[in-house]
């Protein structure tokens, strides 16, 4: 994929990105403060290598997007940043439009800051729900009676089972890169031949995140998400910084475990979706995977 347009003095054309320029785009998500996992963009640009535009203004990186297409004609957007210098002169609208020519016919799905959200509407997108970050340091202890095991020793065709019942689209790919992360555990939830839990804990530019956080009930998931906390040394105590959890807010036995550990909230997404909605279970998603990828 490739366009110019002849803006400016220079030109400014939009092409596929190359995997050095995705992990200068994930500096400047950290730079927008969003606090992206250190090693995430080698698990993100598999999904999709020609998912991840950016813009080059006088040959020059000035923005980025993703435009990810999953199976089953599913797609999400994030990374949409334009560099202060070049904002307001059209090529986040430029770059915006040949990311959804990527994603043609597909259900396209975004979460977006939230003051964006009347221009996300002027391009068909329709808000579904929130996601609130809660951020903190989480409790020692606490230790309750589900059996966790190393998610890795989990016949792996449960895990892509229990993901896709609880995203949108099958991503198999995706999900052994994200378990595999430099730095990263996972952790299952067993009992009785059944994965009850499924959860992912991350080292971030900012202390650790969590995502994708599954569970039956909310007292499989607390079991989870203390477990995956003291696995990244346990931010109470251990200096290794906060610990951050993507809970959506139809959701509201998530939002009341983080409260009730202790993490407040950080900040807040819209959750949107150009196209019919996908069919959701949100009672078991109690931490989205990331603000990238959903």
């Amino acid at each position: 994929m490739e366009r110019s347009e002849g803006q400016g003095t220079g030109g400014y054309r939009v092409r596929v990105m190359s995997r050095a320029e995705l992990d200068l785009a994930v500096d400047w998500a950290r730079l927008e403060g969003w606090n992206p996992g250190l090693h995430d963009a080698g698990a993100f640009h598999a999904v999709d290598p020609s998912g991840f535009l950016v813009g080059l203004l006088d040959g020059q990186p000035v923005a980025s997007l993703s435009v990810v297409r999953y199976p089953g004609n599913f797609g999400f957007l994030g990374f949409y940043i334009v560099r202060p210098e070049a904002r307001g002169r059209g090529y986040g609208w430029t770059l915006w439009q040949a990311g959804l020519r990527h994603l043609a016919g597909c259900t396209v799905g975004l979460d977006g800051v939230v003051a964006q959200q009347d221009n996300y509407r002027k391009s068909g997108f329709a808000l579904s729900h929130r996601n609130i970050r809660f951020g903190g340091s989480l409790p020692e202890g606490g230790a309750g009676g589900t059996r966790l095991v190393d998610a890795r020793t989990v016949p792996f065709d449960r895990l892509t089972a229990l993901d896709a019942a609880l995203f949108p689209a099958p991503r198999p790919g995706f999900l052994a890169n994200w378990t595999a992360l430099p730095g990263a555990t996972a952790l299952a939830a067993v009992g009785n031949g059944n994965v009850t839990g499924f959860g992912v804990i991350r080292p971030s530019h900012d202390g650790w995140k969590i995502g994708p956080l599954y569970a039956a009930d909310a007292a499989v998931a607390r079991d989870l998400l203390l477990a995956l906390g003291r696995t990244a040394g346990d931010g109470a105590k251990g200096g290794v910084g906060p610990v951050f959890l993507d809970v959506p807010e139809p959701n509201a036995a998530g939002v009341r475990l983080a409260e009730e550990v202790g993490l407040s909230p950080q900040f807040e997404t819209a959750r949107m979706y150009l196209g019919p909605a996908p069919a959701a279970e949100p009672g078991r998603v109690f931490g989205i995977t990331s603000f990238e990828l959903g």
